[in-house]
């Protein structure tokens, strides 16, 4: 059952694209899809999102999992790594009178 807002439903938050502009609409993640080269919408991770774009739409599902398959191809190319200087040294415990 199609949900009466269709691919006109807006997700939970903007997905940010790399020029500065976003996509809102599931119609606008489908457009911008569609205008990718033909050799970039054959990517598995392209294949995925429009996959969970389409199950959104028809199974009138969370528009969480389109956002998610959007994301992860938009960054399929970015390296994650461990930020050392963010790590907390003390666990979450406090240091007691008695340990000084």
């Amino acid at each position: 059952m199609k949900s009466p807002q269709g691919w006109k439903r807006p997700f939970d938050h903007p997905i940010p694209l790399p020029r500065g502009r976003q996509l809102v609409t599931l119609k606008d993640a489908a457009a911008y899809i569609q205008k990718l080269p033909e050799t970039e919408q054959q990517l598995a991770e392209w294949q995925a999102a429009v996959e969970a774009l389409l199950l959104v739409v028809e199974l009138n599902g969370p528009t969480m999992m389109a956002r998610i398959g959007l994301l992860r191809a938009l960054n399929r190319n970015v390296q994650r790594e461990f930020d050392t200087s963010r790590k907390d040294t003390h666990r979450g415990r406090r240091k007691r009178k008695l340990d000084e």
